[in-house]
Order: C-alpha cells, then sequence, then structure tokens
C-alpha cells in the first residue's frame, strides 16, 4: 500500500489505516478477541501500518487488544491512542487536565506494550482546561519521549491555532466523507495553511456508505447508531440516494461504493489518511482495494455533480455529543 506524510510532521503512514473502536465498543457486542487480533494481523500483513484507538474505547480494553495484536511488529507500525475522558468513560465527561494526560499516557504504554506513542490525540477539546495547557503537557511528554506526535480530533479552528502554536499538531481526527463534508468549509483549508495531516473517521458514514444498511436494518441494541439521527428509519430511507448514485459510479469503475467513497477522499488532498473501521475480514480486504483506486478529474466532476442534487438527511450526532465538536 502506498504511504502518506501527514502534514509537515513527518509521520509516515499507510494510506488507509484500521479504526479499531468497532473491534471493542460502539457497534454491538465485542469481537472474539482471536478473531479481533486476526483482523488487525491481517491489515499489517495487506500494508496497513497506522492504528488507531482510545482509552474511551471500552475503557482501555481496544487498548490492550491492539497492544497484544502489534507486539510482534510494533516497530513497523504507527499507533494512535486518546486521552480527555474521565476515566476513559464518555459518559463522564471531559477531562484534559494535565495530571490526567499524564496519567492516562502512562497507563497506555502499559496497555499497549509499548514505550513510545506514535501519536497521541485529545479526543474532544475541554472546555475546562486551556488548550495551551493541554498542548504544553504533550510537548512535555514528547520531550521525555513517550509520545512522538500530538493531535486533536474534533476540534475547532481556534482551538487548533492555539495548540500548534505551543506544540505542532501533527494530524487532525474528524469525521469527514461523502456525506458529512462540513470540514470543507473552515478545517481542510486552515490544515492546509499550518502543514497538518487530516485523518477522517467515518469515512464510510459509519457503514451507510457501503449500501448494506437500509430502512428496514435493525442494530444491535448497544450499537450507538440507534441514537444518530441520520440513522432514523425516515432518514435512512430518504439517505439511499446518495447510495444509490454512489453505486452507479462504482459499477462503472467494477469496484465497490465504499471502495469509490474511500478512493475520494484519497483523492482530496496528498495528506488525508482515512481510518475505516470494520470488524470483518472481506471488509477490510475491499477497504483495502479502495486505496489502490485512483480517480481522475473526470471522475471527481461526476461525482461531485451527482452529489450536487442530493441532500443528506438527519444530524450526524444527538445534540448531547454534538456539543463536544468543533470547539
Amino acid at each position: 500500500m502506498h504511504k502518506r506524510v501527514l502534514g509537515k510532521s513527518g509521520l509516515e503512514v499507510s494510506a488507509l489505516g484500521l479504526g479499531c473502536m468497532g473491534l471493542s465498543y460502539g457497534y454491538g457486542p465485542a469481537t472474539g478477541k482471536q478473531a479481533a487480533i486476526t483482523l488487525i494481523r491481517t491489515a499489517f500483513e495487506r500494508g496497513v501500518t497506522f492504528f488507531d484507538t482510545a482509552e474511551a474505547y471500552a475503557q482501555g480494553a481496544n487498548e490492550t487488544l491492539l497492544g497484544e495484536a502489534l507486539e510482534p511488529f510494533r516497530d513497523q507500525v504507527v499507533i494512535a491512542t486518546k486521552f480527555g475522558f474521565e476515566g476513559g468513560d464518555v459518559q463522564k465527561g471531559l477531562n484534559s487536565r494535565p495530571e490526567n494526560i499524564r496519567a492516562v499516557t502512562d497507563a497506555a504504554l502499559k496497555r499497549l506494550r509499548s514505550d513510545h506513542i506514535d501519536l497521541l490525540y485529545q479526543h474532544r477539546v475541554d472546555p475546562g482546561v486551556s488548550i495551551e495547557d493541554v498542548a504544553g503537557t504533550v510537548k512535555d511528554l514528547i520531550q521525555q519521549g513517550k509520545v512522538r506526535h500530538f493531535g486533536l480530533s474534533e476540534a475547532g479552528a481556534e482551538s487548533i491555532r492555539r495548540a500548534h502554536a505551543v506544540q505542532p499538531v501533527a494530524a487532525l481526527q474528524s469525521e469527514y466523507s461523502l456525506w458529512w463534508r462540513e470540514p470543507e468549509n473552515a478545517i481542510l483549508p486552515l490544515l492546509e495553511e499550518l502543514g497538518i495531516g487530516f485523518v477522517p473517521f467515518s469515512p464510510l458514514g459509519k457503514g451507510f456508505l457501503t449500501g448494506a444498511i437500509n430502512e428496514t436494518t435493525r442494530f444491535d441494541e448497544s450499537d450507538f447508531r440507534n441514537v444518530v439521527p441520520r440513522f432514523s428509519e425516515e432518514n435512512r430511507k430518504s439517505n439511499r440516494e446518495l447510495v444509490d448514485v454512489l453505486a452507479q459510479i462504482a459499477s462503472q469503475r467494477k469496484a465497490t461504493p465504499a471502495q469509490i467513497a474511500l478512493a475520494w477522499l484519497l483523492a482530496r488532498k496528498p495528506w488525508i489518511a482515512p481510518i475505516p473501521g470494520t470488524t470483518k475480514l472481506h471488509r477490510l480486504e475491499e477497504n483495502i482495494g479502495g486505496a489502490s483506486i485512483e480517480l481522475s478529474a473526470d471522475d471527481l466532476r461526476e461525482i461531485e455533480a451527482a452529489l450536487s442534487k442530493i441532500t443528506v438527511r438527519g444530524d450526524r450526532y444527538p445534540a448531547h455529543l454534538q456539543a463536544r465538536v468543533g470547539k
């Protein structure tokens, strides 16, 4: 797989990473340990060198899983993790106090079976702690050798600028896909200006852009898509129009809708590295196939023209989660 460098940081990653959250958290029951390890190691064998986790994904269990899976080739991969929730529990609210950042980093190093974290993100901007204090704390951890690079997740433009002035931000991780394009307004131009890489999560619209989800799909009761307005039955029915258009374009390229969605993201900027997540080996192979598709200028114009006629319906988060992004 091709490699990419995240902005001016010098941090080189595979063009597609693997978002590991869904193996432990968020999308229903956790994947069995051995099956999850097999999936992670298969991703590495297929050229993926960029793996994303967080303390908040099952309160450290996802980090523990990743640590065991990647231990045999730790020096050949880039591991990104995140701090920022009280006790690693999203329900308990935000905590980016310096002492918590340091404690979470030390705990993550043990779980990841590593002496360093390649990319440490603040999971969400904490209005109770100045972004300068957050950046300064991570700067100290970098100087101590525990962390290599600093990142932010779902941060707004002002926070990115202020943090970057204290400790260069290597990457911003935020949602971006064919059905959530809001970062194009202010965030992408800012990242280009400052030389910051972009790591889109949910590049397949939380699974919707694969075409496997329709208005009759029933999610597990622990699947957070049950509370996402965009995934209401009515909105799923309306939003199928987007997937249908994507499927038409994909068929012309002898590809799948998911592959075109990923190829579209990769074509946006050379410093973008999406992190699709999956629990299934066949989906992993499908996603990796998307990294080898190069869309022409004509392809991109066709996609743009088709999507300009479609309105995606429903908010991407319920109100209480939306309040935590873009700060």
